[in-house]
């Protein structure tokens, strides 16, 4: 975040000043390491008391350990969740896995400010956020490849071909005002995607970029990267 296309319609770390790239494109804040609980409802917040006027942002965050769930989620594809939380969520698509090493961009948008329609946009603002993260990991010299039907970006060749290293879920309003977003793993402890059905896939593989060779790819750059491909994305949609 399945066409809902993974679209479904505590004490935070303070966020950083908002970054402008550029009149009409989303600011970029810098929110840190950040619990769940605390990013989800700070973007309800931020989406129910938009105006017409309401600057589009993009959150770059880091999570503690947590699976999340999708709005009609199947609870069974939790098998082992262990002492890790497991939060239900408004967004599309099943449960994944947010931890440390990893980068999440929730993208807190108006569509109408994008195309006339939001509802016949989505699939192209889907398709824009994939293209990002594909964008990224050429950067490092990775393949990275959508597979129908299923959303997010899997890894496109080698050993790992077929696992996936991007997972997208966004909740998308009646008034075009998106929120939740995309995680792409940079560098992370891989071992609780074993504890779910990864995006309601039984036996799907999970990689990260380091793991699929780019062993000088680091959070920090990654996730500027990633935030740097999103905005140069919708600059051509606007």
């Amino acid at each position: 975040m399945q066409t809902a296309t993974h679209i479904a319609s505590e004490q935070a770390a303070p966020a950083t000043a908002a970054v402008l790239p550029g009149p009409g494109l989303p600011q970029i804040v810098q929110r840190g390491v950040e619990p769940y609980e605390a990013s989800f409802a700070a973007m309800r917040a931020y989406t129910d008391a938009r105006t017409a006027e309401t600057p589009d942002q993009l959150w770059i965050v880091e999570h503690p350990p947590v699976y999340t769930l999708g709005l009609g989620a199947d609870r069974s594809h939790v098998l082992n969740p262990h002492d890790i939380p497991v939060v239900q969520t408004d967004r599309g698509g099943e449960v994944t896995f947010h931890g440390p090493g990893q980068v999440v961009i929730y993208l807190l948008m108006d569509l109408r400010r994008h195309r006339s329609g939001a509802r016949l946009f989505a699939r192209e603002f889907v398709h824009n956020i994939e293209q990002a993260v594909i964008d990224v990991l050429a950067a490092y010299n990775l393949a990275g490849e959508r597979k129908q039907g299923a959303p997010g970006i899997y890894a496109a060749d080698g050993p790992w071909q077929g696992a996936k290293v991007a997972a997208l879920g966004l909740k998308i309003r009646g008034n075009g005002c998106t929120y939740h977003g995309v995680s792409l793993n940079v560098d992370m402890d891989l071992t609780p995607f074993s504890g779910i059905n990864p995006c309601g896939y039984e036996g799907l593989a999970t990689v990260d970029m380091k793991t699929l060779g780019a062993r000088d790819a680091r959070l920090a750059d990654v996730q500027a990267l990633l935030a740097e491909k999103l905005i140069a994305r919708f600059a051509g949609m606007a």
